[in-house]
């Protein structure tokens, strides 16, 4: 298998947002253990929209699981600039997670008693944010992502498309400095994908933010800064 590498930011440790660093993780125990990463290293630029691609199984969601603090690896570590989130407490991690990672899942994760406006507007309550500043910041960015006029819709009354592009406004209302989007155009029709594709990139190039997207489209690919490829939890060589 090939690794598709496209000109971008050279993220080094010294300038990089998200780095990792042996990542690895077992799941199981005994002779039931599934040896989902294998020692990957990975660095992340501001402004880098890097696609991790690879077959069903091949380690995505766990990877990106790991880089955003929603799991533990068993082995390797995981910094934010110079913070290192495997070594942080559970409290720690969760602050960090609120305060500078953004994410957009396949399933759009919205919730369906909810508005767009109030989906949006979930993480900055988790952050207590003053009302009034939640407003603001809340149409400021359903208005980034095209749906301005669609702040009082629930989910069931929005196209696949538009319930992503909220996910995508929830995952920015809070400024992070970190995106991660795990298969966020799987559901969706291929011209809706590019569209989702196109607003990630701008956001991320716009915005300075550092965004690893996992995808196995090779349309969508075309939109990264950066192409690196899992292949049975290890990351191909040139990656």
């Amino acid at each position: 298998m090939s690794v598709v590498s496209q000109t971008g930011p050279d993220a080094d440790a010294g300038t990089a947002i998200l780095r990792a660093e042996g990542l690895t993780r077992v799941f199981g125990t005994g002779a039931g253990q599934v040896h989902a990463l294998k020692g990957v290293d990975l660095t992340v630029a501001p402004g880098e929209l890097l696609v991790v691609r690879g077959p069903s199984g091949s380690g995505k969601t766990t990877l990106l699981n790991l880089l955003g603090g929603l799991d533990h690896p068993t082995s390797g570590r995981v910094w934010l600039s110079e913070a290192e989130v495997t070594a942080m407490r559970e409290r720690e991690v969760l602050a960090a997670r609120q305060r500078r990672i953004g994410y957009v899942f396949q399933s759009f994760g919205l919730v369906p008693v909810l508005s767009a406006a109030e989906n949006v507007e979930v993480p900055l309550r988790l952050r207590r944010t003053p009302a009034a500043e939640r407003g603001e910041r809340v149409r400021a960015a359903l208005e980034a992502v095209g749906l301005a006029g669609h702040a009082r819709q629930r989910p069931y009354e929005l196209s696949g498309g538009q319930q992503q592009r909220v996910g995508i406004a929830r995952a920015l209302v809070a400024e992070p400095e970190v995106l991660i989007a795990d298969e966020p155009t799987g559901q969706l029709d291929s011209a809706t994908a590019a569209v989702v594709m196109d607003l990630i990139r701008d956001v991320v190039h716009e915005r300075g933010v550092a965004a690893v997207v996992s995808t196995h489209d090779p349309i969508l690919m075309e939109r990264a800064d950066r192409v690196v490829e899992l292949h049975d939890g290890t990351l191909a060589a040139g990656g």
